[in-house]
């Protein structure tokens, strides 16, 4: 694979015929190996973004495999389900994970007071609460870490956004690497029941996405998956977007 001498700066001057080379050739690799490529040939400092979602144990445990210590940044909006903040502790006890957590510079109970529950409003405000509660503090954290190459667990069949993501993309100026972004349902649960790893607890019932109590619904028959968060409007918070991208 054709090797560019990238250093720390902030990749905006990549050429487009370099990422489109280098992901023709991450498309034919494994999971495993397009992480062990990032890490060989993207700019450090590097750290895996999780939600802790239904099925974040495995990009967890398969990044902690690799590197033990790597930062893994997660966005607490303060309106976590319990079920999640459990998952959270258990997660980081068990892979000893180097957690750091982001949140909004204003408390959620300042939030709802200045702006109401700008969730069950629209459009606008939703991607205000998103960015001010999301891609703010997110944000905050990678420039605090240092951080020029991030990992993250995002699949294709997730979302009609993310059918279009390659295995590597440039986003606000950093790279971006998803391992698993060809990988099914059917390969997620391999993996973790290959490795003895758990589902989010509310995997049980019902779910098959989890963020805010106020904005993740259980899947029903009449619901795709892409259906269950945000209250049907939009699906895409900005984490995985470039510019507001929400």
């Amino acid at each position: 694979m054709t090797n560019l001498a990238v250093n720390n700066r902030f990749p905006a001057s990549l050429p487009d015929s370099l990422l489109l080379q280098w992901n023709q050739q991450l498309e034919q690799k494994s999971a495993v190996e397009r992480v062990a490529w990032a890490l060989e040939n993207l700019p450090t400092h590097f750290a895996l973004t999780s939600s802790f979602g239904i099925q974040s144990a495995v990009m967890l445990h398969m990044m902690t495999q690799i590197q033990p210590n790597i930062p893994v940044i997660l966005t607490d909006t303060g309106y976590l389900f319990d079920e999640t903040y459990r998952f959270i502790d258990e997660l980081t006890q068990r892979f000893n994970l180097n957690l750091h957590v982001v949140r909004a510079d204003i408390s959620p109970a300042w939030q709802r007071a200045r702006y109401g529950e700008q969730w069950q409003q629209d459009d606008e405000a939703l991607k205000d609460y998103n960015q001010r509660n999301k891609v703010e503090p997110l944000e905050r954290g990678l420039e605090q870490l240092n951080v020029n190459t991030w990992f993250s667990g995002v699949r294709r069949s997730q979302t009609d956004h993310r059918k279009s993501l390659s295995v590597l993309q440039v986003i606000r100026g950093r790279f971006k690497v998803h391992p698993i972004i060809d990988w099914s349902n059917k390969q997620i649960h391999e993996y973790l029941t290959t490795n003895n790893l758990p589902y989010h607890p509310l995997w049980e019932q019902g779910y098959v996405s989890v963020g805010d109590r106020h904005s993740s619904l259980p899947l029903s028959e009449q619901m795709d998956e892409q259906d269950t968060r945000f209250n049907g409007m939009q699906r895409e918070c900005g984490l995985h977007t470039d510019g507001d991208g929400i």
